[in-house]
């Protein structure tokens, strides 16, 4: 069975149990395991690294230093895939991000992402999952930004209207277009580019 970057910073924390470590030695042997391994060097081994801390396996004792204690349990709700799930996931993919084809032979951290979030309907199914890798992932997380972007420059735009900002106006309405013309967030509907007179 292969091992990952995880896998790998586990047994890294796990030999050294109730000792603080910062990024740099982990990730170095990290690097060494993986090189011999695989004949190549992973890809975001300190996002590994974070992704542990926030599943509750370690302990962030401060900025880039972390800590595993096999005594300290966390109770993290991630709402995440069960692990048989998230199997049949990537096997169906064949363990390779379904945007770019980077997988685990390439030194790429993968991860199963709900094609629809749990918190807008979406079910822990494998119907519902997908393969990403960190990068992809992190991209598909930062698009909700831009609906809270939208939200704002709604909200500044009808500001704008009352005070009658003119330059204000002109740029939100350019705004709305660079949404509209890259199909961003097109659920969420525009102001009324039509002003009363």
């Amino acid at each position: 069975m292969s091992r990952t970057v995880s896998d790998l910073v586990m047994e890294y924390f796990q030999s050294h149990p109730k000792q603080d470590w910062q990024h740099g030695p982990v990730v170095d042997w990290v690097e060494e395991q993986y090189l011999k391994l695989y004949g190549k060097k992973p890809r975001d081994t300190w996002k590994a690294i974070r992704r542990l801390y926030q599943e509750g396996k370690l302990i962030k004792v401060r900025k880039g230093v972390y800590r595993y204690d096999p005594n300290y349990v966390r109770n993290v709700s991630l709402l995440d895939f069960p692990p048989d799930v998230k199997e049949k996931i990537f096997q169906r993919d064949k363990y390779r991000c379904v945007i770019c084809g980077l997988g685990r032979k390439d030194g790429v951290e993968i991860c199963a992402d709900h094609v629809v979030p749990l918190d807008r309907g979406g079910t822990n199914t494998v119907e519902n999952g997908q393969t990403l890798c960190t990068k992809h992932n992190l991209i598909k997380k930062n698009y909700s930004q831009t609906e809270t972007g939208k939200r704002y420059f709604i909200k500044m735009y009808k500001e704008a209207l009352k005070k009658d900002d003119k330059n204000m106006i002109k740029f939100c309405k350019d705004v709305f277009n660079a949404y509209n013309r890259h199909k961003i967030n097109t659920h969420i509907p525009r102001p009324n580019a039509k002003r009363k007179t």
